[in-house]
């Protein structure tokens, strides 16, 4: 069986450095390249060495229009404004992507939805088996405890993180107000200051941590009268993101255009 020749885009960032060791090292993929921002200090260096891998004799690009043409399917960890360029790009080549960029504004997110109708491309904010799991455990859970219980959601990340509150904080807040049949948008409380009044009945409220080097750290409390319920997922090694997101890309060969996520690809 041919191997599925992946490209990496945002191969410089520690997730890009990952997603390169992952798909060297797995059975079945083969690292069709990877990008790097233009004009930094990455492209021209050797992407194994960069890695940490040692030396493949595969040099960091800067052109991801080239790399798409030239791998089967490309993992894309960047940055908001060039995944939504990125995701265009991709479908005008046919080629099928995953998405694992977070912090996109609606403008951004339209243009992957856009790209979707084209080619088939999962898009993911955490691609870890256990979060997937947490947003079904979620669903569950909102659908079985009445609207008397207040949802709270805390997050806390390295304190490079430039996105608050985090892509999987959001989605878990949506998983909630879709069990709930609620607007995510109307109920969703990001941010607390001052005299805010009581807590809106129904609201659905987010607290965001940044400090040292938090891998990724997720709660999710429901808060009833007399007593509380707390779902949580830790990350400890960054390499569980890698292997999902490699585990989605293998998955996406062959599938019909559309906007997929981890739920699909794991089949839960």
């Amino acid at each position: 069986m041919a191997e599925t020749r992946i490209g990496v885009i945002g191969c410089a960032g520690r997730m890009g450095r990952m997603l390169v060791s992952d798909i060297l090292a797995t059975k079945g993929c083969a690292l069709a390249g990877g990008v790097a921002r233009p004009g930094s200090a990455s492209p021209g260096q050797d992407i194994g060495e960069l890695a940490g891998f040692g030396r493949i004799g595969i040099v960091v690009g800067d052109s991801a229009e080239q790399l798409l043409r030239d791998c089967d399917v490309a993992i894309e960890f960047s940055t908001p404004t060039a995944t939504a360029k990125h995701a265009a790009i991709a479908a005008r080549l046919g080629k099928p992507l995953v998405i694992g960029t977070t912090g996109l504004e609606a403008a951004e997110a339209a243009a992957v939805r856009e790209a979707a109708t084209r080619v088939p491309i999962v898009w993911a904010a955490n691609t870890s088996l256990g979060i997937n799991l947490l947003l079904g455990l979620v669903d569950q859970v909102a659908r079985r405890l009445g609207p008397d219980w207040d949802i709270e959601i805390v997050e806390m990340h390295h304190r490079g993180k430039v996105d608050a509150p985090s892509g999987t904080a959001l989605a878990l807040g949506r998983a909630a107000a879709v069990a709930r049949g609620v607007d995510f948008d109307v109920v969703a409380t990001r941010g607390r200051d001052g005299i805010t009044g009581p807590r809106p009945a129904g609201a659905i409220g987010f607290a965001a941590l940044r400090g040292g080097d938090n891998i990724g750290e997720h709660q999710v409390i429901f808060a009833g009268m007399g007593e509380q319920l707390s779902l949580t997922h830790r990350a400890t090694n960054r390499a569980i993101y890698a292997t999902g997101a490699v585990r989605a890309a293998l998955w996406l060969i062959g599938r019909s255009p559309g906007l997929y996520g981890m739920k699909e690809v794991l089949g839960l």
